[in-house]
């Protein structure tokens, strides 16, 4: 009988998880390494103190949409933990309040709200039907881990379809599709929400299909019962169960990849661990650095990296009550979109100004998930109610701590279209740099790189052979890197793991 092959897994998060997972029950012997005290990377929970009570709220990822059904379902997630989707359309407003408008599942109401409200007259349904081809196509890659080339792409979609839909820039998709400012600005949202990429970039175009391609709740975004912490939490006790040993407090040094060692510190003592194959779910920086190659170092140090995106979260002693909509069975659960301009030219101005390190924070758009309400439909009563307004355009320069004047700026956009904005009793703002420090998220970005030209689609990987190992991390046949920064992205949840373990498993 072959002897197991001896599996490292250096980082915790979703795709870390994942990763081990998938090898532990292909019969490898896996080990998870994980600096933190806890598993889950950026999928975590805090608790905040409200007026003499506690609450958990999610620090970092808050709603659950991209994860791949497959994945939900053969690691056991789907039977363990409970999840409530809005039927209700999303509410997007603009400055002009005659502007606001719901954004409809239905193609044709779609395609008569939208013209209504923003006199569009392109074809809605065309760009509907379109991206879901384009979507189509990237989630039966997902599932058979098939890495994206662009030949590849072309033959299964066609060259107009590869060209406005993967290599070609987000502004010419919109052109193609679209005629009205407000039309584009909403879709625009989409291209810029891991990194200040101009809509002009190419392979711009690419992010809208890519954000789009969960199948957990056929392409929508929803909430998992108490806080979408608890799928990290379970899936980590899933693993254990299967017999992966997840080393927490372990901080990994050095990478000696030649011998298929490695050394890390935990509880103040120096220990070590001989594996076969190694597994990065970590940064790319940081992969780089522990296996100490300074041409693939300066390689990733390369990349674009910055992140502009905030994340406020807020606690309401009574249930946040909507001026619209929120008479619908779950109305108050809708997802809604704050947008702070009313062109497609100042929407991508406020987008790249955040680059340039005049201001802190330059107004774009605020997305809102209301988690409280999505927890009372799931019959979970929790102290206060909860808010988490994710949003653009912040710059890396301060901490959150720091910036009451962003705060009260993006309460103040939102609280207009509540009925009992004096009901907020807590609010805590992480900006880009608060991400840096608290998930190691280089440049802030939640995707670790930019998804732009140079690093994404079958350039998102930092392979020296990409063409037969996809997910090979440098020049090492024993090292692959399933972070945040490989294709498909570390929001397109647990993909990336799982297809660098199906890379691994086919090798074996």
């Amino acid at each position: 009988m072959p002897r197991k092959q001896k599996v490292a897994v250096v980082g915790s998060g979703i795709n870390g998880l994942v990763a081990a997972h998938y090898l532990q029950r292909a019969g490898c012997e896996v080990t998870m390494l994980e600096r933190a005290e806890r598993a889950g990377g950026a999928c975590v929970s805090e608790v905040a103190m409200v007026d003499g009570h506690t609450q958990r709220y999610a620090l970092g990822a808050s709603v659950l949409g991209l994860m791949p059904d497959f994945i939900w379902k053969e690691t056991g997630l789907a039977d363990r933990l409970q999840t409530f989707v809005p039927s209700q359309a999303k509410r997007i407003y603009f400055p002009d309040p005659t502007a606001s408008a719901w954004i409809y599942r239905d193609p044709d109401e779609l395609d008569r709200e939208l013209h209504q409200k923003w006199g569009e007259t392109g074809d809605v349904s065309a760009f509907r039907h379109d991206e879901a081809r384009v979507v189509a196509y990237l989630q039966e890659g997902y599932r058979n881990a098939r890495p994206p080339r662009l030949d590849e792409a072309r033959e299964h979609l066609g060259e107009t379809l590869t060209r406005l839909w993967i290599s070609g820039s987000a502004a010419d998709l919109l052109d193609h599709y679209f005629t009205a400012d407000r039309s584009k600005i909403y879709m625009a949202m989409t291209v810029t929400e891991s990194g200040p990429v101009s809509l002009s970039d190419p392979y711009s175009a690419f992010t809208l299909p890519v954000m789009d391609s969960g199948s957990v709740f056929d392409g929508y975004y929803g909430f998992v019962r108490d806080g979408i912490w608890r799928v990290t939490e379970e899936l980590a006790k899933i693993n254990r169960e299967l017999g992966v040993t997840l080393e927490l407090g372990a901080r990994v040094g050095q990478v000696d990849a030649d011998r298929g060692k490695l050394s890390y510190v935990q509880g103040g003592q120096q220990r070590g661990l001989a594996f076969d194959r190694l597994v990065f779910a970590t940064d790319p920086l940081a992969a780089a650095r522990m296996v100490d190659d300074s041409t693939l170092t300066g390689t990733v140090e390369g990349k674009r990296f910055l992140g502009s995106s905030g994340k406020l979260n807020l606690m309401f002693r009574k249930p946040a009550r909507w001026k619209e909509g929120a008479d619908a069975a779950d109305g108050d659960t809708a997802f809604r979109f704050v947008f702070a301009v009313e062109t497609l030219a100042d929407f991508e101005r406020a987008t790249l100004r955040a680059t340039t390190g005049e201001v802190d924070y330059e107004p774009g758009y605020i997305q809102i998930y209301c988690e409280g309400a999505a927890m009372r439909q799931l019959g979970h009563t929790e102290p206060f109610d909860r808010l988490t307004l994710f949003f653009k355009n912040l710059a890396l320069n301060q901490e959150g701590k720091a910036l009451p004047e962003v705060v009260e700026a993006v309460k103040s956009q939102v609280f207009r279209h509540l009925h009992n904005p004096e009901d907020c009793a807590w609010s805590r703002l992480l900006t880009p740099k608060d991400l840096q420090q608290l998930f190691l998220f280089p440049g802030g970005n939640i995707d670790h790189t930019m998804l732009t030209g140079g690093q994404t689609f079958f350039e998102r990987q930092f392979s020296a052979k990409p063409e037969t190992d996809f997910y090979q991390f440098g020049k090492w046949p024993n090292l692959t890197y399933c972070g945040a920064g490989a294709y498909p992205c570390g929001s397109i949840a647990g993909t990336p793991g799982y297809m660098c373990a199906r890379q691994m498993i086919r090798e074996f």
